[in-house]
This record gives structure tokens, C-alpha cells and sequence, in this order.
């Protein structure tokens, strides 16, 4: 009996092993979830206390002014709160994937299982902060008595899942980069204090006429997101324009990502 030993294909996202190796994501999302809070006194409320801390501080420093120039259609602190919490998943996952290969060293050097299962439990992590935050969301709406559309059936769901995808692609690149160059240790957390402010989180899309400021927020991955989450809220329109072109670049990172992680992550046990 012959057998051939061949290159494993790049460009094989291997779903059929992720799928054999499937436990895996429970024991490595359980255990970065436990880490993440061990030996706090608030625990898991440090995930709904973060967003909402955040949004009354914008909503006393930034909410007045913004309100009265862009008409919003809700109250400010609901606003920023809203985008808060869906971006939570964003800045949670993407610092918790990019550093995620290092972090797992030694799990790496000792035992083989698809190295995309750490990125993608370090995704879920931050989804799992999302719902708890986003629990608490829904009560201050409720509080608030901002009404919500039949579209809020389709567009939660769906906001979330294009936020995974953009965390997704852009995690899975920082990971296989910061194995290889160590600066992008200290370069993920200021980028995503970057981005928040790049990002329409506390200010809608149209804030500005400016060219240059719309297209840049067209091609942000996290504007799709942000801008059909807030749509279900009544009187909310979706930008199609801006959040197809959006949508578009967060599958074009995702592709880039996944393939340059595939590509680099036979030399993650030396370099790691």
C-alpha cells in the first residue's frame, strides 16, 4: 500500500476538521470567558457596566451637540449605547484574536487541532459579552420608550453576524501578524481606539457632507453593521450605498485574513 503525502491547500478553509475538532471551541471559549473575569468582584457585569458607563459619558460631553446638529431620531444616550454595544463585539474580539496565537503558545508547540478554532473562540468571547450587554440594552429601551420596527427580527440578527464577519477577517490577519511581528502587540489596542472614533459609534452617518469622511466610512467594515442595527429602531432608514460597500470590504478583510492565516500558520508552533 502506497500513500502520498501532499501540501495541505492554502486556500482549504479545512470546515470538515473544524467540524471534528468542533469541542474544541466550547473548551477554549469556556476558558478564556472564565480567565476574562477571574477574580473580579462584578464578574460578568463588567461587560454591561463598560458600554453603558461609556454612552453616559458621551451623552454628557458630545450629546447635546450632536443631538441638535444631526436631528436624531432617539434619544443621544440610546444612540451611542447602541452602537456601544455592537461594537463591543468588534474591539472585544479583535483584541482577544489578535493576540490570541501568542497567548496560546504553548497549547500550539505540544498538540495539533486547526489553529483557526483559537481566533474563532476568541470571537465568541466578545459575542458572549454582547448578549448580556445587549439584555440590558433592551430594558433601558424599554425604559426609554423607544419603539422598535418588525425589521428588528431580521436586523439584530443580522448586524451581529456582519460584525463577526468583520472581526473575523481582521482578527485572524492581526493573529497571523503579531506571531511573526511582535510590534502589533502594542499596535491592536490603539488601533481600535482608532477606529472607534473612525467609526460611526457615537455619531451617525451623516454627521458630514464631507467626501473624502463618507467614503472613508463606507469602506469601514463596522458601519453595515452599526447602521442596520440602529435601522429597526422606528423612523431608522438603512444608507443601502454605504452599508453595501461597507459589507463589501468586511468579506474582502475576512478572505485576506483567512487566507494569509492559512498561508502562515504552518510556522506558528516555531514562531510562536
Amino acid at each position: 500500500m502506497e500513500f502520498e503525502i501532499k501540501a495541505q491547500n492554502k486556500f482549504n478553509l479545512g470546515l470538515g476538521e473544524l467540524w471534528e475538532y468542533r469541542e474544541l471551541f466550547y473548551f477554549f471559549t469556556r476558558r478564556d470567558i472564565k480567565v476574562k473575569y477571574k477574580q473580579t468582584v462584578l464578574g460578568f457585569l463588567w461587560a454591561v457596566l463598560q458600554p453603558l458607563i461609556m454612552a453616559l459619558l458621551f451623552t454628557f460631553f458630545l450629546g447635546k451637540a450632536i443631538s441638535s446638529y444631526t436631528h436624531l431620531s432617539m434619544p443621544y444616550e440610546v444612540f451611542a449605547l447602541s452602537g456601544l454595544v455592537i461594537w463591543g463585539i468588534f474591539s472585544s474580539g479583535l483584541n482577544n484574536a489578535g493576540n490570541s496565537m501568542v497567548s496560546n503558545a504553548n497549547i500550539i508547540k505540544k498538540i495539533y487541532f486547526p489553529r483557526l478554532i483559537i481566533p474563532i473562540s476568541a470571537v465568541l468571547v466578545g459575542l458572549f459579552d454582547f448578549l448580556m450587554a445587549f439584555l440590558v440594552f433592551m430594558i433601558y429601551c424599554l425604559i426609554m420608550h423607544v419603539q422598535f420596527s418588525w425589521h428588528a427580527i431580521l436586523y439584530f440578527p443580522l448586524a451581529v453576524f456582519l460584525t463577526c464577519i468583520a472581526t473575523l477577517g481582521a482578527g485572524t490577519l492581526l493573529a497571523a501578524l503579531n506571531v511573526k511581528y511582535r510590534d502589533f502587540r502594542y499596535i491592536i489596542p490603539f488601533l481600535i481606539q482608532l477606529l472607534l472614533f473612525l467609526t460611526p459609534v457615537i455619531y451617525p452617518i451623516g454627521i458630514t457632507n464631507n467626501p473624502f469622511f463618507i467614503a472613508l466610512l463606507a469602506i469601514n467594515p463596522m458601519t453595515a453593521p452599526l447602521d442596520i442595527f440602529r435601522a429597526s429602531m422606528l423612523g431608522g432608514e438603512l444608507n443601502l450605498m454605504e452599508d453595501l460597500i461597507s459589507t463589501g470590504f468586511s468579506i474582502l478583510i475576512l478572505i485576506i485574513g483567512l487566507v494569509y492565516f492559512r498561508k502562515t500558520e504552518a510556522y506558528f508552533a516555531d514562531l510562536a
